[in-house]
């Protein structure tokens, strides 16, 4: 047989949100932190325009798209990289930096891909563990040592929403070595409504060592598409951009981000029903006696540890699918109104 890369043998695969049925046919995916809204009509009629290129390869650079994000939050062209999806991106990030011997840091539980996306790229994890629900920055500037690279700062937190403010953060990034990149991962930056939860465009500009990666997955309703990005100086930039794979930005995609972005207003109307929802099912949940973490996301995070599966099964059995990470808790997605109110009512109904 051919021989493999031994780390495969020891690898989990990324496990994405699953869809269930009830046995009444009602489905409820609130697994994946998806948009519940259907791409609006002038992305739809842009995609289908574009469907008239496909025989075409796209743009290798997508210069169009760059030009258009560039425009939308005021940064020079060649400090944005994009890639098929924002965890693309981070893989990009991870072969830049990854050789033998070089660790990566972030806090665990995070984003489950990044465990992943670092044994692929040959360099080792510290996991440093959250502190309650949040971020432990200070554990986290502790465990950056010489063999120290890249650090990944998921802003709001994926699977907890919990967000890190500005002081802390700043704090965090002074104590970081110049050498060592900082990864602020902000998917779900336009859910976010806490004034003192930074952007983190106004703080890569002064940070050689910071860079931000946003994706169209989330808010922009793309997530079938598969396009995000990040924003660094250039030096970063130039050498994310050497290391996409050519032409992974497809047409269709470009297309679509371009028209999200001369739609913005009418997209982010949709967030602020996401972010209204997200408000009522918190409360909800809190009324019914569960304890819910502030969330800057579209999600909401439930701390269970050894029910977590069981609560999982019990939404399942109503036809409302959540995201369970055995022993720990739940994340479940924000959906719409009809939704939400079969989660809330399966929460309700699970014994305590």
């Amino acid at each position: 047989m051919p021989r493999f890369r031994q780390i495969l043998d020891t690898m989990t695969a990324y496990k994405p949100g699953k869809a269930v049925v009830a046995p009444d046919g009602r489905s409820y995916k609130l697994s994946s932190n998806e948009s519940p809204y259907d791409p609006l009509p002038s992305v739809v009629e842009a995609i289908a325009e574009g469907a008239r290129q496909i025989h075409r390869y796209p743009d290798p650079g997508s210069v169009k798209l760059t030009e258009a994000i560039a425009a939308r939050f005021g940064v020079p062209a060649d400090h944005i990289a994009l890639g098929a999806g924002s965890v693309t991106v981070a893989q990009q990030l991870l072969e830049t930096v990854g050789e033998p011997g070089v660790e990566v840091v972030y806090a665990w539980r995070s984003f489950e891909a990044y465990p992943l996306l670092a044994d692929l790229a040959g360099v080792k994890s510290v996991m440093v563990p959250l502190a309650g629900e949040d971020h432990d920055l200070d554990a986290m500037a502790e465990a950056i040592n010489d063999r120290t690279r890249l650090v990944f700062v998921c802003n709001p937190n994926n699977p907890t929403g919990t967000a890190i403010r500005r002081g802390a953060l700043e704090a965090f990034l002074d104590r970081v070595p110049e050498h060592v990149l900082v990864v602020l991962d902000e998917a779900y930056r336009e859910y976010v409504r806490d004034e003192d939860v930074p952007d983190g465009l106004t703080l890569y500009r002064d940070r050689p060592n910071v860079c931000v990666l946003r994706t169209f997955s989330k808010a922009y309703g793309l997530a079938g598409l598969r396009v995000g990005y990040m924003i660094g100086q250039e030096p970063v930039a130039s050498a994310v951009r050497k290391t996409i794979v050519p032409f992974a930005v497809n047409h269709l995609a470009q297309v679509a981000a371009i028209a999200s972005l001369q739609a913005e207003d009418e997209l982010l109307e949709r967030v602020e029903r996401v972010v209204k929802e997200r408000t009522r099912v918190r409360e909800s949940l809190i009324a019914q006696g569960w304890t819910v973490p502030p969330t800057e996301a579209n999600f909401v995070w439930l701390r269970l540890g050894e029910r977590t599966l069981d609560f999982a099964a019990a939404c399942a059995s109503e036809g409302v699918a959540v995201r369970p990470f055995a022993g720990e808790g739940a994340r479940v997605s924000i959906g719409d109104p009809e939704a939400n109110d079969a989660f809330l009512a399966a929460a309700k109904a699970f014994p305590r």
